[in-house]
């Protein structure tokens, strides 16, 4: 079975469109799961900070 140079090119634009869409894919992913880490780490940083003020007050009051 020949191909010709039309069908080649077809087939090679076919091939970088899938790719391209594929990436695009993985891309949104990957930003959901960082959007999802960042979510953590603010959290973590606000218990953090009233931690951190609970302590302050404790420190003020035995001053």
């Amino acid at each position: 079975m020949v191909f010709g140079v039309q069908e080649i090119t077809l087939a090679i634009i076919i091939g970088t469109l899938a790719a391209i869409v594929y990436s695009l894919r993985i891309m949104v992913l990957m930003e959901r799961r960082i959007a999802r880490i960042e979510m953590h780490i603010e959290r973590v940083v606000d218990k953090v900070i009233k931690e951190e003020i609970t302590i302050e007050r404790a420190m003020k009051r035995k001053h």
